[in-house]
């Protein structure tokens, strides 16, 4: 094995952000179940280009993404393609939780930067600022759609102790990748994340 292909782990709500090459193949795994983990992909070469629910879900016709589905940039370029899925259930709706997500939904929990802070903080020195930062794709994140209402539910991961979602970048990225902190999105705990990063 590789130092490219060790596993690293991300603490209980944290982030970090990482270079990933063009054809490396980067795994995100659940090691005890029910985690979501928040992930953005910038362009290495040029930080305006970054990562598109909106292009995404257009040219997918579909909310539900998984294996032989490509993450685009807002430039319509694919940026990652999903390679393998244990889960099958993830979200690109939602935005990251933050100081004001912990404001409107948890005013009784102690505030917490959450995932939106915990990104900014990580991309800051790819030269990354926080308005740069969009609609993460929330890696095992459970948001039904009611099919009459439209309603969104937050619901805990379908994930278990192991599961995956693989990708393979089709540029240089930045990667940001998080371990969540909001209570409803992980079953009311939080655990770490993992992620393993293959080599071309």
């Amino acid at each position: 094995m590789t130092q490219a292909d060790t596993v690293r782990e991300i603490p209980p709500r944290s982030g970090v952000a990482f270079r990933l090459a063009r054809g490396e193949r980067l795994s995100v795994i659940d090691p005890r179940g029910r985690q979501v983990a928040d992930l953005l992909a910038f362009n290495a070469d040029d930080m305006d280009e970054v990562i598109s629910s909106g292009r995404t879900l257009d040219y997918a016709e579909t909310i539900r993404l998984t294996t032989g589905h490509a993450l685009y940039s807002n430039r319509s370029n694919p940026m990652l393609h999903i390679v393998g899925d244990s889960v099958g259930m993830h979200d690109f709706l939602l935005t990251p939780c933050s100081v004001d997500t912990f404001d409107h939904f948890y005013p009784a929990l102690p505030r917490h930067r959450g995932c939106f802070g915990n990104l900014a903080a990580a991309l800051a020195p790819h030269g990354i600022a926080p308005d740069q930062i969009p609609v993460a794709f929330n890696c095992f994140m459970n948001v039904p759609v009611d099919g009459t209402t439209g309603r969104l539910q937050v619901l805990p991961p379908l994930s278990e102790a192991g599961d995956h979602i693989d990708f393979v970048a089709e540029m240089d990225l930045i990667v940001g990748l998080t371990a969540c902190s909001a209570p409803a999105s992980n079953g009311g705990s939080f655990k770490p994340i993992h992620y393993r990063i293959a080599a071309a």
